[in-house]
């Protein structure tokens, strides 16, 4: 097993962000502002911007810029409202959770469940030994099952070791969703704990999460998820001096006294899933959409098996509607006799399969939206704001590109094939959540735009706009300037460049997942390694590399001619997109590094 992790054992998780209801107000000004002067530029773009000389380029960057704000619109919705932090009791009994159960007084029963199928059964262990020290403040029955797709001796073995229940089954069909239907089968717990092989939950994982349960209507808490192996970086005066000498050593002191501390090689591959759940999931429990993510997160069991018995009858009727239709075309019948109906449906329901977790690479959200569209019980989800577990983040540019392009092309087959917006049962905050979220992954079409859009002014000199003018400036400053202090407020307390950067690197990725799905190729079930991958990894970054090469040559092309005189660029329309391209360089420069980055090769070096 690679142990590197172990050096990082002490780590502890950071606190969640503290609510602030005057700066809940601030967000919501500034938002609307931003907003307000977004709407404003957008308009003038359209009606008074666009180079009447140049509309194969103006219409292009206009609808990008356009769309992109469509995207501003739902992320202001997204992040509108913070609550405070409640952590609510947690229950004794099962009349606690279910006042209609029949057994009144009785314990709460967990089922641990951790998936896994090649990763090292030591690592497992790992996560194995944590569980048993989870605690709760009542009598509480908490079974761990082992769910080993992989049907290993040796993974066997460490569950006799650790003297917890070990599940396999026959095939290996949903994979992980199939996987933990098999294990719903064969348990009975009142409320499930699902974890990946990697996962590490803390002792306090049951007493802070199962008080939310106390409503009924309650069908399932996310945690954040921790990732505690993230390379904490070198120091900006340490990295030098160990490179170049103590002289560099001191300037760089100097810098980081002048600009603030700065890391090398802290968090490459921007994995520090903090943005996501504090920010993004938190402020979403508004509206009740919170959707899971796998991982630590608790679910009810009667919530699960409920959706999956309504799917299953739903999908029972279908077969036995499409038959009946078939049957009364065919035989020119006007109706098909009580018998063969009957017929017709016990075959149905054999060959039908009962599935509480979606089998789809995006099993969790999809779920999600199930539970979420049952309005006739109500369900409901939580993003418990607290870390509860810990679990390892990819290692190397292979790994994280793997998990990327199986989020994106997950959530986009769900967006093509069973559209949130359309479903019955949701409600419009809801729905505008979940459209917040597959929109997301469709944001590398703009942002391709934006990367290329500065090299096509700097290599040809013509513009998108009819001029680079203070008309063009008093529009777009006020709305950049107001839209970057809302999300700082918004934000306050996440650095939020790498995120922005690493959004916009993306594209090559998003493509990729968008013409998978648009060509109807099925998005496979990839496991995500949990050991790091060795190699170069230059060959990932190729549409990166070419954004930075391309931009520098436009540069210098047009910096020359700008001062040979020979060319109708404008000295402010080189400076601009001089200034734009540079920022798309940057965003690139974090994905090309994370593709040359290497772990340290000591703990000294890791400690640094």
């Amino acid at each position: 097993m690679d142990d590197y992790f172990l050096a990082f054992e002490d780590r502890t998780p950071p606190e969640p962000l503290p609510y602030s209801a005057l700066r809940e107000s601030l967000w919501q000004f500034l938002a609307t502002l931003a907003l307000v002067l977004g709407g404003w530029y957008i308009w003038w773009r359209w009606a008074h911007s666009l180079n009447p000389d140049a509309m194969w380029f103006a219409i292009p960057l206009v609808l990008a810029e356009s769309f992109a704000y469509f995207g501003l619109i739902l992320f202001v919705f997204n992040l509108w409202k913070d609550q405070p932090i409640e952590i609510a009791p947690a229950p004794s009994v099962i009349d606690d959770v279910d006042p209609r159960n029949p057994e009144k007084g009785r314990v709460l029963t967990v089922d641990v469940m951790f998936a896994t199928y090649d990763e090292d059964p030591e690592l497992v262990r790992l996560g194995i030994i944590d569980a048993k020290k989870m605690r709760y403040p009542h009598p509480i029955d908490i079974k761990i099952h082992i769910l080993d797709d992989g049907k290993r001796p040796d993974m066997k073995a460490v569950c006799e070791d650790e003297q917890v229940n070990y599940i396999t089954r026959i095939g290996n069909e949903g994979f992980k969703a199939g996987n933990l239907r098999n294990a719903l089968e064969v348990t009975s717990g009142d409320f499930l704990v699902i974890c990946d092989a990697d996962t590490r939950p803390f002792p306090t994982l049951l007493e802070r999460t199962l008080g939310y349960f106390r409503d009924p209507k309650m069908a399932w808490v996310q945690t954040p998820q921790w990732f505690y192996d993230l390379p904490e970086g070198e120091n900006l005066r340490y990295s030098m001096n160990r490179r170049f000498g103590g002289i560099a050593g001191m300037f760089g002191g100097v810098i980081e006294r002048v600009i603030g501390p700065v890391k090398l090689g802290e968090d490459p591959f921007v994995n520090d899933p903090k943005m996501f759940y504090d920010i993004i999931q938190r402020r979403r429990n508004w509206v009740n959409a919170s959707f899971c993510c796998g991982a630590g997160s608790i679910h009810r069991r009667e919530a699960v098996m409920e959706a999956a018995l309504r799917g299953f009858g739903a999908k029972v009727e279908e077969r036995m509607f499409a038959a009946e239709e078939q049957i009364t075309v065919s035989s020119k019948e006007r109706s098909v006799s009580p018998e063969l109906m009957e017929a017709i449906r016990t075959e149905a329901v054999t060959t039908e399969v009962l599935t509480p977790y979606k089998f789809h690479v995006s099993e969790d959200i999809y779920t999600s939206i199930v539970l979420h569209a049952d309005k006739e019980r109500g369900w409901k989800s939580m993003l418990h704001p607290m870390i509860e577990s810990k679990m390892l983040s990819p290692q190397d540019l292979l790994t994280w590109t793997i998990q990327r392009y199986k989020y994106a092309g997950g959530s986009l087959d769900i967006m093509v094939n069973d559209n949130p917006l359309f479903k019955r049962g949701l409600s419009f905050g809801q729905r505008m959540m979940y459209a917040t979220t597959f929109y997301s992954y469709l944001a590398p079409i703009w942002n391709m735009i934006f990367l290329f859009a500065p090299i096509i002014y700097l290599f040809t000199a013509v513009a998108p706009v009819s001029a680079f003018s203070d008309d063009f400036f008093l529009h777009l400053i006020p709305f950049l300037i107001t839209l970057e202090l809302a999300i700082m407020v918004g934000t306050w307390g996440i650095s939020g460049y790498a995120a922005k950067a690493s959004y916009l690197s993306f594209f090559p990725i998003g493509f990729r997942a968008i013409w998978a799905v648009l060509r109807g190729e099925k998005i496979s079930f990839p496991v995500t390694p949990k050991v790091r991958q060795t190699g170069n990894f230059l060959r990932l970054v190729r549409p990166q590399l070419a954004v930075v090469g391309l931009t520098v040559v436009a540069g210098v092309w047009a910096s020359i001619a700008l001062w040979s005189g020979q060319t109708s660029h404008s000295a402010t329309g080189v400076v601009t997109n001089l200034l734009w391209g540079f920022n798309n360089c940057l965003a690139m420069a974090g994905m090309i590094a994370a593709a040359m980055w290497k772990p340290p090769v000591s703990q000294e070096d890791i400690t640094s």
